[in-house]
This record gives C-alpha cells, sequence and structure tokens, in this order.
C-alpha cells in the first residue's frame, strides 16, 4: 500500500498544472520501411507541445523531436517549418544538411526572425522565433525530409499553437461629425487578450462608462456616441497583462455675439504666429545676404609661394640688365610682379 501511495505521489510530481506547455505525440499508423538496416520496433513519429505561451517582443522556443525507421541516417535532409496549416501553409523556416554534416544551412528565415536551436542529426527540429508580434500568434507545423523514397519524411498533423500575449495599446482615438451636427468619438486599442474599452468625459459625470467594442483580431474600436459637452474625452483599455489610456478634447464653435470673440482670439494667435515665423525668415535671409557679401569683399590670401623674404629675379631683352624685384616693394608671386617690370622681361628663376 505504500509502495502504490509512493509511486502516485510521483505520478503527481510531473503532470504540469496551469502550464502553458503541454506536450503531444504523432506517430504514423504503419510501419515504413526505407532501408534494410530498419528497426522493426521504430517508425515516424513526432513529438510537440499542444502550446506555447510568450509576450510580445519576447522570444519564443517552439519544440519538436522526431523518430524515423532508420538505425542510423546521415544522408541529405531538409527541416521546415509551416504556420497555419500542415503540408500547404506558408514555409517560415527551411534548412538543408548535407550528407554526413550535422550543420543544417539556413535557406530561409521569415523577416530573420526564426532560428533552428535543435540539430536534425539527432532528431531535433526546435525552433526559436525572435522579437514577436501579436502577427506571429497561430498554429506552427514542423518537418523533415530524408533524401530518397518519397514516404521519408514526417510532418506534424496537429502542429504547436503559439499564443502571443500584449498588454493593451490604443491606436487610434479621434472625434468624427456624425448625424443632425451632433458629433461622435471613436477609440480603437489592441491587445491579447482583446482589452475592454471605456469612455470618461464631462457627458458622463465624474464616472466612466464601458461600451461594447467591436473585434476584429487583436483589435477592439468602441464608439461613445452623441456629444453633446464639450471638454476631454478619455478612452482607457485594460486586459489581464495592463491598462493604457488616451484623450481627445472637443470644442466647438458658437455662433452669435459669445462666438466672435472666440473666433478673433484664434485668428488673432494664428496672425501672430505666421509673423513670428515670417520675421524668423527674413532674418535668415538677411544674415545669409551679409555672409555672401563679406565673403566676396576679402582679399585673396597670399600663397604659400609668395611669403618669406625670396627675391624673384628677372632680365630685359633691350638692356640686358638683370633686376632683383624685393617682395616688400613688388607684393604678390613673381608671375605678378613681372607688370611692374621694365618691358619684355622673362623670368630667369625664383629662388
Amino acid at each position: 500500500m505504500e509502495r502504490s501511495f509512493r509511486f502516485l505521489a510521483c505520478l503527481a510530481c510531473v503532470v504540469p498544472t496551469g502550464s502553458c506547455v503541454r506536450t503531444k505525440r504523432e506517430t504514423t499508423g504503419s510501419l515504413l520501411s526505407t532501408d534494410v538496416h530498419s528497426a522493426p520496433a521504430q517508425r515516424w513519429s513526432m513529438q510537440v507541445p499542444a502550446e506555447v505561451c510568450a509576450e510580445v517582443g519576447d522570444a519564443a522556443v517552439l519544440p519538436c523531436t522526431f523518430t524515423h525507421p532508420h538505425r542510423h541516417y546521415d544522408g541529405p535532409l531538409t527541416a521546415i517549418w509551416r504556420v497555419g496549416e500542415p503540408y500547404a501553409g506558408p514555409q517560415v523556416f527551411r534548412c538543408t544538411a548535407a550528407r554526413g554534416s550535422e550543420l543544417c544551412q539556413t535557406a530561409l528565415s521569415l523577416h530573420g526572425r526564426f532560428r533552428l536551436l535543435g540539430n536534425p542529426r539527432r532528431n531535433d527540429l526546435s525552433l526559436r522565433v525572435e522579437r514577436l508580434a501579436l502577427a506571429d500568434d497561430g498554429r506552427y507545423f514542423c518537418r523533415v525530409e530524408f533524401a530518397g523514397d518519397v514516404h521519408d519524411r514526417f510532418e506534424s498533423r496537429h502542429g504547436v499553437r503559439l499564443r502571443v500575449s500584449a498588454a493593451p495599446h490604443i491606436i487610434n482615438i479621434s472625434v468624427l461629425p456624425g448625424p443632425t451636427h451632433a458629433f461622435r468619438a471613436l477609440c480603437t486599442a489592441e491587445g491579447e487578450p482583446p482589452p475592454v474599452l471605456s469612455w470618461s468625459g464631462p457627458a458622463l459625470g465624474n464616472g466612466s462608462l464601458s461600451v461594447p467594442g467591436q473585434g476584429h483580431g487583436h483589435q477592439v474600436t468602441a464608439e461613445l456616441p452623441a456629444l453633446t459637452h464639450d471638454g476631454r474625452y478619455t478612452c482607457a483599455a485594460a486586459n489581464s497583462l495592463g491598462h493604457a489610456e488616451a484623450s481627445v478634447y472637443l470644442f466647438r464653435f458658437r455662433g452669435g455675439a459669445g462666438g466672435t470673440p472666440a473666433i478673433a482670439l484664434l485668428l488673432g494667435a494664428l496672425g501672430f504666429k505666421a509673423l513670428l515665423l515670417l520675421g524668423f525668415l527674413a532674418a535668415g535671409a538677411a544674415r545669409r545676404r551679409q555672409e555672401h557679401s563679406v565673403t566676396q569683399d576679402t582679399p585673396p590670401r597670399r600663397s604659400p609661394s609668395a611669403a618669406g623674404s625670396h627675391l624673384c629675379t628677372v632680365r630685359s631683352d633691350i638692356q640686358h640688365e638683370v633686376w632683383l624685384v624685393q617682395p616688400s616693394r613688388f607684393p604678390g608671386p613673381c608671375s605678378q610682379r613681372l607688370a611692374l617690370s621694365p618691358p619684355r622681361t622673362s623670368i630667369l628663376k625664383s629662388p
């Protein structure tokens, strides 16, 4: 009796409670013998968890292991992961391993976020998904293919369910005109589980109103109709992971004597801002013109060849004399000093 009790206690220790990862085993209904060394007791099978849970922005690991009817296989193989449905769903990852190699070369990784963690040579196809988004939520299927016979391949039929959760996030809030000159407010939030939306504002007093929203995937939209009071309206979104808020303001111009000062005040403020903008633009243009004028009036700098205390030696073809021109008397490079020398001169050297 005591031994039976210990056995039941051990079973209770290994059964997970409240866990999001549950293991599922899939096998073929009949033995596939494609090799003379096939083991009669083995057949194709795959072990995957029923579901894996993770949050947006994190990474998730999708476990997948398999068995095959060969005692040993070192030929070419291909590992594939699909999403949506087995056999026909779009591929998100694919890699191939050459004969005798344990390295599976990646041929496809959707958005570069899928990476093989397992080693197909050791019957492990586990996949890691980086930077999770709500769009990654779905069912994934692993598949392995051996080169050779068409039956030397196997794919998970039920797959693993990846559940991606996210705190609520308000993606749009706006006020739109409604019928009979009324206004209505719209709020759209995203999250998983889908968030519950509520409104608060002048028309609702000091309280808030939970509004049933229309869901589309992970998004929910709620409307607050007939806004009868001006002021601030706040939309709140909440689920089990968090809370988010966003606000919008409603201010309507009214006709009559009371409306004219408000309109004049608004137009005056807009005109003042426009004058400030024009002043900044004019000041910038004047500064650029002044800098351009200073640049044109600045005399050119002497070249390094004209600096120092050297002499330019020139010869007169008429008088056969040599002139030693000093830089202090004739500033500028030698080619410019020739214009100040006697006519028909030519440069001999410029030490």
